[in-house]
């Protein structure tokens, strides 16, 4: 591995005009799309266009005119290509939260006789607090079982198994159909968190007959900071589905302002209040960029600019720990490594024009958006990473402050 290789690989790549679609800092090298996607090219002039044209001009008659009323759905099933869903069977609307309080309480429904809800130690922490959440109103049994154990841990208490698909931290990845197909043996539902895969990691919903996801759309979606989430219900638990936030978007006629509440047919029951306009315009621009491209070209590249990645820095920082799985096709778009001043490394870095992040307590990633990564960009942060190290400057006490949000 070196900068002729990186070069060499950039050179060849089928996506490297793909690039220039989004707007990347002079100086910069960014590392850090599984947390916020960089911001497309186009987005600014198509909200300008959403702003100026349809609310500027259009007003109140763009809920039909434009299209606004049936924005969900529309980005719903721009978005369903990427996760191996059709059209129908994905909304995007509320946040990951949200989406995830309204799924894990509509699959305890559906398993009346049951109360458990299974997942994993250190899974992304707004899983884990919505599940303790039902819980603490006597709706759920929350139940943690290791990774490795999570099939022995099936038993017939277990209602709904929730799990992140790929681990926020070291980003290893779960086998989506081997457990889907374990909890269906078992009597149980499946909630997959397709936050860190949707956009970059292979993801087939279908044909694992999975049940239930969400996933948030300013990662590798690009919808920008904040982007509304997205929800998937397979088609054939649409009759039977209920959620609670019996919103009046989610009802059959909300238009016909009735008192009794009555839940639409499809995959518009889950809406709830008003979705943002210009939160889904952002997302609906980023998820077409993303879709255009598609699943197939976006997972070869992931994939080798993280193996790439993971090889080159075996030799560059041998002394720090890579935690993800050496399989490629075992882990997401990023890699992880421990270090127990990680905070003060990527400080440090970014100091240098190379943003990667952190998590908590002692780990650096860097990810790996495919639609605009280059291997030059991994191979630049190596080498600062060298550097940063070899220096000792992220022992400097700014580099050891943090902020609210880190």
């Amino acid at each position: 591995m070196s900068l002729a290789e990186a070069q060499r690989l950039d050179a060849a790549d089928p996506l490297r005009a793909r690039r220039a679609h989004f707007r990347l800092p002079e100086g910069i090298t960014y590392l850090d799309g599984n947390s916020l996607g960089a911001l497309p090219d186009g987005a600014p002039a198509h909200i300008s266009g959403v702003v100026e044209r349809e609310w500027g001009e259009g007003l109140v008659r763009s809920w039909n005119d434009a299209g606004w009323i049936d924005m969900p759905r529309r980005v719903g099933t721009k978005i369903a290509p990427l996760i191996g869903a059709e059209a129908g069977e994905v909304i995007a609307c509320d946040s990951v939260s949200v989406n995830l309080f309204k799924l894990i309480w509509a699959a305890l429904c559906m398993r009346p006789e049951r109360k458990t809800v299974l997942s994993e130690p250190g899974n992304f922490p707004t899983d884990i607090y919505m599940l303790n959440g039902l819980a603490g109103r006597g709706l759920a049994v929350p139940r943690l079982a290791a990774a490795d154990m999570l099939e022995q841990a099936l038993d017939s208490d277990v209602a709904l198994l929730l799990l992140p698909h790929v681990h926020y931290q070291t980003g290893a990845m779960h086998d989506l159909a081997r457990l889907t197909r374990a909890a269906h043996d078992a009597g149980a539902l499946v909630l997959w968190d397709l936050s860190h895969s949707a956009g970059a990691v292979p993801v087939d919903l279908a044909s694992c007959e999975a049940d239930f996801a969400v996933g948030c759309g300013y990662k590798y979606l690009n919808g920008g900071p904040g982007a509304p989430g997205f929800a998937y219900v397979a088609q054939r638990h649409l009759k039977a589905l209920e959620q609670p936030l019996t919103g009046w978007m989610g009802h059959s006629d909300p238009f016909s302002f009735r008192d009794d509440y009555e839940a639409a047919p499809g995959i518009e029951k889950l809406l709830a209040g008003t979705p943002s306009i210009l939160a889904l315009a952002a997302l609906e621009h980023g998820a077409e960029l993303i879709a255009d491209i598609g699943v197939a070209a976006l997972v070869a590249k992931s994939r080798a600019l993280s193996e790439f990645t993971r090889q080159a820095a075996a030799r560059i920082i041998p002394e720090l720990p890579c935690i993800s799985p050496a399989d490629p096709a075992a882990r997401g778009s990023q890699l992880s490594w421990r270090h127990d001043s990680a905070f003060a490394l990527s400080q440090a870095l970014i100091a240098r024009g190379v943003i990667g992040d952190f998590r908590t307590p002692d780990v650096l990633r860097f990810g790996f958006a495919p639609a605009y990564n280059s291997f030059a960009d991994c191979w630049h942060a190596l080498e600062q990473l060298r550097a940063v190290l070899d220096s000792g400057e992220w022992q400097r006490e700014e580099f050891n402050r943090r902020g609210r949000v880190t």
